[in-house]
């Protein structure tokens, strides 16, 4: 019997072995409403940091606002920042993202395909944009962001959307059911939505991603563009 080691040489001799290799990783959500972590300079090599906004969802000038999750903060995420489907078995999105062996300067602003693995999305596909990051996530951890999936460390929508102290529903995981959606500000009523129709319901499920060029959907939403790539 062959091998693991001698299966893998035979496949590369052979050419049967992927040249597109995915890496495993899970998934949360979240929606915080704070400025994202990449939208600060000098955190990676990109053309401008992701677009912020204020109490009022219209974009920041002043990429060094402060953020809006501190005392006295005036940047806030953008609403435009939501989920939102491409068709039946494609969506695009945001996300909070820690890889195994990098940091912020080497997926900031980077868009990853994640294939989802389990779950009501088994099988389905969303491009995320990495605009933030968590000192709470795991390894190979996307944390999607979309309304109503739970503040988690920090919240700032109570004091820019008059959001219950903790958030929407349950600090960590959000609202239970598509009906309190209704609730939501207009601007986020189709993001709330979207987990409930194109996602499902799904509760963290698992995925498969590996590196995509970034679709120019997502990149006209945030305004942030790694250096040297071209959008399409």
């Amino acid at each position: 019997m062959l091998s693991i080691k001698q299966l893998a040489l035979l496949a590369l001799a052979t050419g049967l072995a992927s040249v597109d290799a995915q890496s495993t990783g899970k998934t949360t959500r979240y929606w915080d409403c704070c400025k994202g972590s990449c939208g600060w300079s000098g955190k990676a090599s990109v053309n401008q940091p992701i677009n912020s906004c204020d109490k009022s969802d219209n974009p920041l000038a002043n990429m060094a606002a402060k953020n809006g999750c501190e005392s006295g903060g005036t940047a806030y995420m953008c609403t435009n920042q939501s989920p939102w489907a491409v068709n039946d078995s494609l969506a695009y999105g945001f996300a909070a993202v820690k890889l195994a062996g990098g940091t912020e300067s080497s997926w900031c602003c980077a868009c990853y395909e994640l294939t989802f693995t389990s779950g009501p999305v088994n099988g389905k596909k969303m491009i995320v944009q990495a605009t933030n990051t968590g000192g709470d996530l795991g390894q190979n951890h996307f944390d999607l962001a979309m309304p109503g999936g739970g503040v988690g460390l920090y919240n700032a929508c109570t004091n820019q959307w008059g959001a219950p102290p903790n958030g929407w529903g349950a600090q960590y995981g959000g609202i239970s059911s598509k009906s309190q959606c209704d609730a939501f500000p207009e601007k986020l009523k189709a993001g709330c939505n979207w987990r409930f129709d194109w996602f499902g319901g799904a509760d963290n499920p698992d995925v498969t991603f590996k590196q995509v060029t970034c679709p120019k959907a997502i990149t006209d939403k945030s305004g942030c563009i790694r250096n040297g790539e071209n959008p399409t």
